[in-house]
């Protein structure tokens, strides 16, 4: 919205440059005049005003971001799915089974805990779906701190940041790296699964 009104901005400056330099000054001052307004009745007398058209203004002055529907999040710029060996956890249910098979020790797991607003997440992401094709039989599970039923179990085990990952094998957590380190991680995965 910010750069909307930058745009809007700089078109009055030109058309009131142009009619500082063409107009008499008696009449450049009653058509300033109406200018001076709220913000949000500038689209509105841009279109009474005849000294603009709709052509100069473009689409931006009538877009209103209320009547928008953005969808209520984003997904990761690399979504890894199933098939990429990387398991999409969206309940608490599923939550609960994944790391009762990872404790049990029936299956070594990393849990790759992240938000679709992260930066370093998004920036880890590729690689953690790499490690995942280069290590199978380590199951890696995605979890969206922001998950609505997910939320409340991932507060009991203290993540704090984003991205966070626990490493489990033979049943007991052997490893965490929070952050996108992404040196560490490798390491970690070579140590822990080789």
């Amino acid at each position: 919205m910010k750069g909307n009104w930058s745009i809007v901005r700089q078109i009055l400056h030109r058309r009131l440059s142009t009619l500082r330099s063409s107009t008499p000054s008696s009449r450049l001052s009653t058509s300033i005049r109406p200018l001076v307004l709220a913000p949000n009745s500038i689209s509105s007398l841009i279109a009474r005003n005849s000294l603009f058209t709709a052509s100069n203004i473009g689409p931006s002055i009538d877009f209103n971001f209320s009547n928008t529907s953005l969808p209520h999040r984003r997904s990761l710029c690399s979504e890894a799915g199933g098939e990429n060996g990387v398991v999409l956890v969206k309940s608490e249910e599923e939550f609960i089974n994944a790391i009762s098979k990872a404790q049990d020790g029936s299956l070594p797991s990393v849990f790759y805990f992240t938000a679709a607003w992260c930066g370093p997440c998004r920036f880890i992401s590729p690689v953690i779906v790499e490690l995942s094709k280069q290590y199978p039989d380590v199951t890696t599970y995605k979890v969206d701190i922001d998950e609505g039923g997910i939320s409340n179990t991932i507060s009991k085990l203290n993540i704090t940041a984003v991205p966070t990952l626990h490493f489990f094998k033979g049943g007991s957590k052997k490893g965490e790296v929070v952050g996108a380190d992404v040196t560490k991680l490798k390491n970690l995965m070579e140590q822990l699964y080789k």
